[in-house]
């Protein structure tokens, strides 16, 4: 489902939206090649052939001719822990703060789709230090004020916060003690030696026996794609406030090798320690996000 992201600024009830958009996804989900996953998926799992048919649910079988069994509450509980990068840089572009609005809809898309579930969630932003760190929560009341927190993340301009990706990983893998899934959302933009220490820091995470989720959220269309008109720009260095007037043909071929080279190590050295790695366009809709999601939840069944 896409939203224009200023709309969902102006709009501010987020609690509203993610319930549209959840709803709006599940039914898309029955009519695409991933209707296995199911809005019945929290409360039934597909037979496998051997398994004793006690469980099995006739109703269900009448309506989809497809053998599923009952799951009960200590099946489907899963704890999820959901963590924002609010570093200057994830405030960009400045015409709609795309990539933070575009990743607190998202993590609100999920809190929805997890209560929904019967999962417990907790909400984490964080910059250079974690700033919020909520418990994981299933109850209602929790949902709600991660909504409330959601919504004061919206309403948020930008400052002057450079990104501690690593840094924050590590305190979360010490800080969460009961096997999670962490989905995090960030744009990655560290420098080099920062870059180095983000996947041994998600390796503390795997090693703590936690599963993670890692979106890397970019404007493609600037951030990957270079994809500006052909007149002099002042481009910002967001976190350093370094300044310089170009024109993008004078940097637009070093600029995407760069990109290119960038994008491909972090690939790869998330391919290395077995890190499910998503990219997240900020203009392709949040079913990217709630699609992959399921997909994650499917196998750590």
């Amino acid at each position: 489902m896409n939203l224009d992201l200023n709309a969902i600024r102006q709009f501010g009830n987020i609690e509203f939206l993610a319930k549209q958009m959840v709803e709006g996804f599940i039914t898309g989900l029955h009519k695409s090649p991933y209707h296995g996953f199911s809005v019945e998926f929290a409360e039934h799992r597909l037979y496998n052939t051997g398994e004793s048919t006690r469980h099995i649910d006739w109703k269900v079988y009448g309506k989809t001719d497809r053998l599923y069994t009952k799951r009960y509450e200590e099946e489907t509980n899963l704890r999820c822990l959901l963590l924002i990068d609010t570093s200057s840089s994830m405030f960009y572009p400045e015409k709609n703060l795309g990539k933070i609005t575009f990743s607190t809809m998202a993590a609100a898309s999920l809190a929805y789709l997890l209560q929904n579930q019967r999962d417990a969630v907790g909400l984490c932003t964080f910059s250079e230090d974690i700033e919020i760190l909520t418990p994981i929560k299933s109850t209602p009341s929790h949902l709600h004020s991660i909504f409330l927190q959601l919504e004061n993340l919206l309403k948020e301009q930008r400052s002057e916060k450079k990104s501690g990706v690593a840094n924050v990983i590590h305190q979360i893998a010490d800080k969460i003690n009961k096997r999670s899934l962490v989905i995090i959302f960030s744009d990655m933009l560290e420098n080099r030696e920062e870059k180095d220490s983000i996947f041994p820091a998600l390796q503390h995470l795997k090693h703590n026996n936690h599963e993670v989720l890692l979106f890397h959220v970019i404007d493609s269309q600037t951030e990957e794609e270079f994809n500006f008109s052909e007149r002099p720009y002042e481009f910002i260095d967001i976190e350093k406030g370094h300044k310089i007037k170009i024109n993008p043909s004078q940097v637009r071929e070093a600029y995407l090798s760069a990109t290119k080279q960038y994008f491909e190590d972090i690939k790869l050295k998330a391919g290395q320690y077995k890190i499910d790695f998503i990219k997240a366009d900020i203009n392709s809709g949040f079913d990217q996000i709630l699609l992959n999601y399921l997909i994650k939840r499917n196998k750590m069944k």
